[in-house]
């Protein structure tokens, strides 16, 4: 029997309306998971998830979108698969579930919703220019330090016996 092996998939979370430097963080983000092999997950909009998205999509990744909304067309150009789920933010509960590791870039509300579910599910969150306040999120200054850190995380899971 031949079995697939499933890549990890980490999640990208964060502002809609982000900065110039969120988006570049983001950006180099999204790369650098690609080149690990890692799948990305976003909410699949704008701001640091578009910018996370296109950093993965062109050093030739693979981009879930959980969307919002009703239709794949809301989903940014860089997002390879589109989830279409039509239930706002509930979305982010999706996204925390999915990920096997979160990384959180500047955000607002619905940033932070989604590292609480995240941390309340056991998973690593990583925070990177975020909600500084919620202690419980590991920080990381550059985002080689952060991706570094969801894979180690997620490899400290595996050999744990840890399932998502």
């Amino acid at each position: 029997m031949n079995l697939v092996t499933k890549k990890p998939i980490i999640g990208v979370i964060g502002a809609g309306s982000a900065s110039q430097a969120g988006e570049e963080l983001a950006y180099r983000v999204g790369q650098l998971l690609a080149e690990a092999g890692v799948v990305l997950v976003t909410g699949g909009l704008g701001g640091v998830m578009a910018a996370a998205s296109k950093g993965c999509f062109e050093a030739g990744g693979e981009v879930l979108g959980i969307l919002p909304g009703a239709t794949a067309e809301a989903a940014n150009p860089y997002v390879t698969l589109p989830i279409v789920t039509n239930v706002g933010h509930a979305r982010n509960i999706i996204i925390a579930h999915t990920a096997q590791a979160l990384i959180a870039i500047e955000g607002e509300y619905g940033t932070l919703s989604e590292m609480a579910i995240g941390l309340k599910l056991g998973k690593p969150v990583i925070q990177l220019h975020s909600w500084s306040q919620l202690t419980a999120a590991r920080c990381a200054e550059t985002p080689e330090q952060a991706v570094a850190l969801a894979l180690h995380s997620i490899e400290e899971g595996a050999a744990g016996g840890n399932q998502d």
